[in-house]
């Protein structure tokens, strides 16, 4: 994760000086070869809304595309309530496009309320934005897809909508977030190429990739097709030495495709940086995924 603000690793600093910190971390992270970089989607701080910078995502994104050349870029993930999905669509596109075809689709349903109501979303039951999680969805994909986009849903519809152009990869990759095993891990069935786990630790993660197979299954899906990464803890991130190399080691024998972690929450120097890569290294795992390849053939 670059550091963003929004849990308060740039309060009190200035503006220009926390952007400087966003995009060094950035290019220090590609450099020492991390596989992808990514950003968060809120609006204030947590877990308290303060005077403190958080900066916007997409325009984020936009400005980390041009500042990096190797790395994937993606959100973990958005809150799909804060955008009309065909906008949400149009604009991955054109990330994709200034990427170079490195842009990754995180989406969720969202939850952090403070921001809903303090922007004018109201702030609908969690049946409402699981159910406009899923119609966002499907009007992404079909936005993504060839031709022109029509679906008519209870939360979400779209009428012979344009999307040129669609982006250069043949395929942007969606991220579906969460760990909701009835309705999002379906959803990450139906419509992603990675479910994203937040904050499980292993014992918890070994419990829910059943779930997952099974609702790959119910939906007619090869389970193998649909890979499962993790955000982890930020204590796990905060750790240094053998107990975060313990703890990535124990995470990589669960064969997660994908381990997000934000260092910079506690540190955003180079050294932090520097040391949460030397701590994978130590663990044996891949920092991208030409490495991970190999080490997996």
């Amino acid at each position: 994760m670059v550091p963003q603000g929004w849990k308060g690793e740039f309060d009190g600093w200035r503006p220009a000086d926390a952007w400087s910190n966003a995009i060094a971390r950035a290019q220090q992270a590609e450099a020492l070869g991390f596989e992808s970089i990514w950003v968060f989607d809120h609006f204030t701080t947590v877990p308290d809304p303060t005077q403190e910078i958080t900066f916007e995502s997409f325009t984020m994104l936009a400005a980390l595309a041009q500042a990096t050349s190797r790395a994937r870029i993606g959100h973990m993930v958005i809150c799909t309530g804060f955008r009309n999905p065909a906008l949400t669509a149009k604009m991955a596109s054109t990330i994709d496009v200034i990427s170079g075809g490195r842009f990754e689709l995180g989406i969720g349903a969202g939850w952090k309320e403070d921001e809903w109501l303090a922007y004018g979303y109201g702030f609908p039951t969690l049946r409402d934005r699981l159910g406009a999680l899923g119609d966002h969805l499907e009007v992404i994909r079909r936005m993504l897809g060839p031709g022109n986009a029509t679906f008519e849903g209870a939360y979400a519809r779209v009428e012979g909508a344009i999307n040129v152009p669609k982006g250069i990869q043949a395929h942007i990759p969606i991220v579906v977030g969460g760990n909701g095993q009835r309705v999002t891990f379906r959803y990450a069935a139906r419509y992603a190429d990675e479910l994203n786990l937040v904050f499980l630790g292993p014992d918890e993660i070994r419990e829910a990739l059943p779930v997952v197979r099974q609702r790959c299954e119910e939906e007619g899906r090869d389970p193998s097709s649909l890979r499962v990464s993790l955000y982890a803890r930020d204590d796990d991130a905060r750790a240094d030495g053998q107990a975060r190399v313990d703890r990535l080691g124990s995470y990589a024998e669960l064969g997660l495709a994908r381990i997000v972690m934000f260092p910079s929450r506690w540190d955003t120097s180079e050294e932090g940086l520097a040391s949460l890569a030397a701590d994978v290294h130590a663990a044996g795992l891949p920092l991208a995924l030409q490495e991970l390849a190999v080490a997996r053939r």
